[in-house]
């Protein structure tokens, strides 16, 4: 477990990028620099402006100062908040706090900058330590800024994730001799994090915390087994976070909901019929898969429609479960429905059941009393008792 981790602020935590590109653009403009207006200006996002100016551009550090002048201009009057917190960040930052690891960005962006975002969009408050460059010495080198941001957090380096989407972060993070983790969401590629050395690569924020934790499997080899109409199997070498080497049976699933409708005399509407891999008949409420390209709440409204014939005026969502995470990455998404109305069945060829109403004190029993076991009833049932208790 990590003691504290370090985040990249521009394409790590923020996508920045069209304000930033805009910016440069228009100091380019200004100081009659020919450029490709065509060209993906990606690049420019990671590195200190006043470098990237004379790298990319060829042009003298004074000519570089002027078009680091200008982007700023142009930057701090509107492209600055041309900007949006990535999916998943906050959530993300708030379970490390409550991991208690301490948090901090180690940024080549201004430090004025980086706060004013932070604070736009209610992220300040998790962060422990905020390290940036200021206006005169913009020019600091990565590694630098993470030294510093690791002396303010109080840790050793060796305590310390450094987190990061481009390669200037994870050799910076190198240079402290601090682990680091390449994200995928953000601005750099897999190769790119490989040839840098990242000792992991997350896919997704979530991965940060299964990391900072010591518990993330890092996919190495994808071996397929079979590819079927709904499933698909495959056996993937994975690397665990003490360095050793594994193998993970995985069945991927598009994916399924289901709706627990409550009828106007407040009886639940469950479908009997035999599932064949436990040779049995059971109880359930109507549920479906999710068919590729298809919003799961329609996925919800046509396979209530289909197996029971009923219609709703209300659904309201009930969460989403993992069936069974050992093996499996299928996500059943649960919805509520009232104000039901019934229509003429639409059930599939091979699709055989009946239809029952059951008061949910007696679903409850039965449910208690293991009559009834399928997994995405039973939580569906709970939680909606819940709902029902707290209003």
């Amino acid at each position: 477990m990590y003691k504290a981790v370090i985040f990249d602020f521009d394409g790590t935590i923020c996508d920045t990028g069209e304000g930033i590109k805009e910016s440069v653009r228009y100091a380019l403009n200004a100081c009659g620099v020919e450029y490709d207006e065509k060209e993906d200006l990606s690049f420019v996002i990671g590195p200190p402006l006043l470098i990237m100016f004379q790298e990319h551009y060829g042009v003298s550090v004074t000519d570089a100062e002027e078009l680091v002048k200008k982007y700023r201009e142009h930057y701090t009057n509107g492209g600055l908040y041309n900007s949006y917190v990535y999916e998943g960040i906050e959530e993300l930052l708030a379970q490390l706090k409550s991991d208690g690891i301490l948090l901090g960005i180690a940024s080549s962006k201004p430090t004025q900058y980086v706060e004013l975002l932070l604070e736009k969009f209610n992220l300040l408050k998790y962060f422990d330590s905020v390290c940036g460059v200021d206006f005169k010495t913009d020019c600091e080198p990565k590694p630098s800024i993470i030294a510093r941001c690791v002396e303010e957090l109080g840790c050793s380096a060796e305590e310390i994730l450094s987190v990061g989407d481009r390669s200037y972060d994870i050799d910076g993070a190198a240079e402290n001799g601090a682990d680091s983790a390449g994200v995928l969401w953000g601005y750099g590629t897999k190769f790119e994090f490989i040839e840098s050395g990242a000792k992991f690569i997350a896919e997704k924020p979530a991965d940060i915390e299964a990391i900072a934790l010591g518990l993330y499997e890092q996919t190495e080899v994808v071996n397929g087994i079979y590819s079927g109409k709904i499933l698909t199997v495959h056996n993937d070498e994975v690397t665990l976070c003490n360095g050793d080497t594994t193998y993970r049976e995985c069945v991927d699933h598009p994916g399924g909901v289901a709706v627990i409708g409550i009828t106007d005399e407040d009886e639940i509407l469950l479908v009997r019929q035999f599932r064949y891999p436990y040779k049995e008949v059971i109880y359930e409420i109507p549920a479906g898969k999710v068919e590729k390209g298809e919003d799961p709440f329609e996925t919800g409204r046509r396979e209530f429609k289909e197996e029971c014939g009923a219609v709703a005026d209300t659904y309201f969502s009930l969460g989403e479960i993992y069936p069974s995470p050992g093996y499996t990455n299928e996500v059943i998404r649960l919805y509520g429905a009232t104000g039901i109305e019934f229509e003429k069945q639409e059930l599939d060829e091979d699709e055989f059941l009946e239809v029952k109403k059951m008061k949910l004190p007696v679903l409850v029993e039965k449910i208690m009393s293991g009559e009834i076991k399928d997994a995405k009833t039973v939580a569906a049932v709970f939680k909606l008792k819940e709902k029902i208790n707290r209003q």
